[in-house]
């Protein structure tokens, strides 16, 4: 069944999108490397029509490097640039503001033709909710301004910040679609965070992903567990790591949920490695 998960302040948000394009130079859409494809809203596009934009795939180091690499190829355009970055460790950030005169060449010439040589470009960050939007405008401005946590939902408002790049920046709260109705979407969205747990169940989810990873990435299931060989089910799969763990309940029976959550957590923390869940 498709998820409508589409809260009054998301609406709101889409609106303001629209009516405040118009007060920027650009727009800085940020995705999730893992999951570059189910990370992107496609209302984005029809809003942004022709405006100049910047993809950032960030937590890059969540992502296999040369998956990424694919990606970017496959959507860089003419008026879209597509940067890998990392804004917890800044990695890539500073390759935006190179980017970014790129695409504002001609606004550039035009206003210093008219005199003008201290030019101050306007952004607007868009994207889905814990895609990093955030940890972005605070690591470019150099401190917290703006909220981050790692819960979606946690930007409500928009902020206009002032950068060391000579870029002020407009934040926005992340938005989702109104109707989540691939499934493929509504796992990668779930399994990376993006969508609150309590909206899906977690054992299903920790069970779809151990299907995903015995077919992509056995070796890094079994090296992080401790297998000796994968099961062709994915249950027992979870079971075992269930009792390597410890997962038990009274009566030696397995904790489904309590191992669930280890598998979700250690997945999102990059402790399998680098994991890309789709690919371009």
């Amino acid at each position: 069944m498709a998820i409508n998960w589409f809260p009054g302040h998301m609406a709101k948000t889409k609106r303001e999108i629209k009516e405040n394009l118009k007060l920027v130079d650009a727009v800085i859409e940020m995705r999730d490397a893992r999951i570059i494809r189910s990370s992107k809203n496609p209302d984005i596009e029809d809003i942004c029509g022709s405006k100049p934009r910047i993809i950032l795939l960030n937590k890059s180091d969540l992502g296999e490097e040369s998956i990424t690499r694919l990606w970017i190829e496959h959507l860089s355009k003419e008026n879209i640039k597509v940067l890998s970055v990392n804004c917890n460790t800044a990695q890539g950030l500073k390759n935006i503001k190179i980017v970014l005169n790129q695409l504002l060449e001609e606004k550039h010439n035009r206003m210093k033709e008219r005199g003008i040589s201290k030019i101050t470009d306007r952004a607007m960050v868009v994207g889905i909710p814990n895609v990093g939007k955030s940890s972005l405008i605070n690591k470019l401005a150099r401190n917290k301004i703006a909220k981050t946590g790692d819960k979606p939902g946690v930007t409500k408002s928009k902020q206009w910040i002032k950068t060391e790049l000579g870029i002020e920046l407009m934040d926005t709260p992340g938005i989702l679609w109104p109707k989540l109705e691939s499934e493929e979407t509504r796992f990668n969205l779930a399994f990376t965070g993006a969508i609150k747990d309590e909206i899906m169940d977690i054992e299903d989810l920790a069970l779809n992903l151990i299907k995903f990873l015995c077919e992509y990435y056995p070796d890094r299931l079994t090296a992080r567990y401790k297998l000796d060989k994968l099961s062709e089910k994915p249950w027992e799969n979870i079971e075992i790591i269930a009792r390597k763990r410890g997962a038990i309940i009274s009566g030696g029976g397995v904790d489904y949920n309590r191992v669930a959550v280890l598998i979700l957590d250690e997945f999102r923390g990059g402790k399998l490695g680098p994991i890309s869940l789709e690919r371009p």
